[in-house]
């Protein structure tokens, strides 16, 4: 019997459509879920020569060629360690066991060192793509052991998606973690992003009194030019979607549900002393959509009255692709910045322009501007605000997020996170702070000393 080369335990969505996707692409595959009853009901309607399917631990792994690599996908957390300890009983020296979920970095270079006692391998690869990347090619952010990399690399590049040049979307980023912690920060710019557009959404329904599917064909021009990725794509026919005489989107519970993912980016970005404000005001953001109730009696105490902008509309649209393609900009900039601080303080040596191209196909962010980024990053600089070619640009459309942001204000309409853009946009760029004062405050009441222009020292005032 010809051996399997590669296994995957938890067959939830994702974990099937990535096992098809390995199978479709002419690698045998050994499959396992928990629950029978759902591995059974998987190889009835996909098994083939190619994909297989096992009742316990012990026969997956004996259905391996050497070195058995074993994929997990699993919810994060618990469970993967659980299975991992029920797994490693029938592995031996050398076999590899890879996480593709969204494991906390942390975890998987804890779960590497543990491993490694036994001698066997962990890898994080972070997947992108959702269950229709996982079937027809995910962006795939692969972190570890150099030769382990080199190990399943063949079976990576042959599952993932292509690029805007036809290569694979994977690439060798970094030791341990590392994949994983791409895979965090991919997760939280896709929150700024989405909230961004939602702001855009709201501008246009609630300023301009626009019907959904008015708003779809805006979103639909917007992605035939510098906005052209895949949520501007996916926004035209959610915003079309009828039921009957009315617009689907209407009838969708104002409540953003979320997995963890952006928070953790916003707090690996206090820990780690990055400025990362879109990424953290678009997590507030669904937090307080949570609270439905709440704002539902708050909005009964605060009366805003009717708002309509009187702008031109066909005017302000391109105003408002210039302020969202800004605030894209700056939430990326603001990603790579937590990248360039974790590379260099964890040793990874993240290849920017690498990073760039693999995200171009497969995953939620992948967009016409990271062609862009990856012949920019080339330079070695990895601060997008730096660039001449983005300052170029902002120079010369940043009074448009000025003015969207300020006429929104004006009319009640929240922009937490393209107001949050802009105004971490000004102060990073301003010579000058107001942080003086706030050292002369901290001086007062605490005595902790501030540093002069015009001197060298630490110094305290009798103020």
């Amino acid at each position: 019997m010809n051996k399997s080369k590669i296994a995957i335990i938890g067959l939830a969505v994702m974990g099937q459509n990535l096992a098809r996707n390995i199978a479709n692409n002419g690698h045998k595959i050994s499959v396992y879920n928990r629950t029978t009853k759902v591995m059974n009901e998987f190889i009835d309607e996909y098994g083939s020569e190619n994909l297989e399917g096992y009742e316990d631990l012990c026969t997956l792994a004996k259905s391996l060629e050497k070195p058995r690599i074993i994929g997990l996908m699993i919810k994060s957390g618990p469970a993967i360690d659980s299975v991992i300890e029920s797994i490693t009983q029938f592995l031996e020296d050398g076999d590899i066991i890879v996480d593709f979920g969204n494991s906390n970095y942390q975890d998987t270079i804890k779960r590497e060192k543990k491993l490694k006692e036994k001698n066997l391998k962990f890898f994080g690869c972070g997947v992108s793509g959702g269950e229709e990347g996982a079937l027809n090619g995910p962006s795939l952010m692969p972190g570890g052991d150099k030769e382990t990399y080199e190990c399943i690399e063949p079976i990576l590049k042959s599952i993932a998606a292509k690029d805007f040049k036809g290569k694979d979307c994977v690439t060798y980023l970094g030791q341990d973690g590392s994949g994983h912690y791409l895979k965090m920060v991919h997760n939280g710019i896709e929150y700024g992003i989405m909230q961004m557009m939602a702001e855009v959404y709201g501008i246009l329904k609630n300023g301009f009194g626009l019907k959904a599917g008015e708003i779809s064909k805006i979103f639909a021009n917007y992605n035939e030019g510098k906005l052209k990725s895949y949520l501007c794509e996916i926004a035209v026919p959610i915003l079309a979607k009828k039921e009957g005489e009315d617009y689907l989107i209407d009838k969708v519970l104002d409540s953003a549900a979320q997995k963890g993912t952006g928070r953790l980016t916003a707090i690996e970005s206090l820990e780690r002393g990055v400025g990362l404000s879109v990424i953290t005001q678009s997590v507030y953001a669904r937090v307080y959509s949570s609270f439905k109730n709440t704002r539902t009696e708050l909005s009964k105490l605060y009366e805003k009255g009717t708002h309509k902008i009187e702008d031109d509309l066909e005017e302000f649209t391109k105003i408002l692709e210039n302020a969202l393609y800004i605030g894209v900009i700056i939430s990326y900039a603001q990603g790579f910045r937590l990248l360039e601080v974790a590379s260099d303080e964890q040793n990874w040596d993240l290849n920017f322009s690498e990073i760039s191209r693999i995200w171009q196909g497969g995953c939620i962010i992948r967009a016409k501007v990271l062609e862009s980024f990856e012949t920019l990053f080339v330079s070695g600089e990895k601060n997008l605000l730096k660039m001449p070619e983005v300052a170029k640009y902002i120079n010369e459309n940043i009074d448009d997020l000025r003015y969207v942001v300020g006429l929104s204000a004006m009319n009640a309409l929240p922009t937490l996170s393209l107001s949050s853009a802009l105004n971490s946009f000004e102060y990073i760029t301003q010579e000058r702070s107001t942080a003086n004062f706030i050292q002369g405050l901290r001086d007062y009441f605490g005595a902790h000393t501030f540093k002069r222009t015009d001197k060298e020292g630490t110094f305290h005032s009798e103020w």
